[in-house]
């Protein structure tokens, strides 16, 4: 998820400091919604933000604003210190970290497949997928859940194209469109590691 960088924010005339701000995913995340901003609309890439957006209001909710409003919960250990609110708790399990890192990461694989259909069907234009394609790739080195989403879906798409029945042809020109992506993404498709269940403020 897209975190604080304030050593961006203080903008310096070099180009370290543009090589730095370029790598940073706020940054990337900010590029692209320009992008989508002035592009034809594709409803499907409001989900990110969307999910980002609801995943820090409830963070917020749960962090700041329910322990001034809701009393506390009972001491975990007689004489400790009182613990959260029982709804804070509640919020805490379904405004989960890796979950929503995981679906946005599957978002954003569904997005890339959807700017690409646009462009053949004349729907968005053909930069949409190139642009877009340029961030994927992007995520894919900074976001263990992007490379986690991408394996699924690479293994996914593989099983169905050599299944009994399916004609040969189908798993080749899939190969070969693998083949294609890995070397222009340097490798997206070899096997990544999964996400880091212990993920903190970055989307790694």
């Amino acid at each position: 998820m897209p975190s604080s960088a304030t050593n961006l924010w203080t903008p310096q005339p070099n180009l370290a400091w543009a090589k730095r701000a370029i790598l940073d995913e706020n940054v990337q995340y900010f590029i692209l919604a320009f992008f989508w901003f002035t592009s034809k609309p594709v409803t499907i890439a409001l989900l990110p933000y969307a999910i980002f957006s609801l995943f820090h209001a409830l963070t917020f909710a749960r962090t700041t604003l329910m322990p001034q409003f809701l009393p506390p919960g009972p001491p975990a250990t007689a004489g400790g210190p009182p613990t959260p609110p029982p709804l804070a708790k509640k919020l805490q399990t379904i405004a989960n970290y890796d979950r929503a890192m995981s679906v946005v990461a599957y978002t954003e694989i569904l997005i890339f497949v959807r700017v690409i259909l646009g462009a053949i069907t004349f729907q968005n234009s053909l930069l949409s997928p190139l642009i877009y394609g340029h961030f994927l790739r992007q995520r894919y080195y900074q976001s263990a859940f992007t490379r986690h989403a991408l394996a699924q879906a690479d293994a996914q798409v593989t099983g169905l194209t050599t299944r009994p029945g399916v004609p040969p042809v189908v798993g080749q020109v899939w190969q070969k469109v693998r083949g294609l992506v890995g070397t222009w993404a340097g490798g997206v498709l070899q096997a990544p590691g999964t996400p880091n269940a212990n993920a903190g403020a970055a989307r790694r």
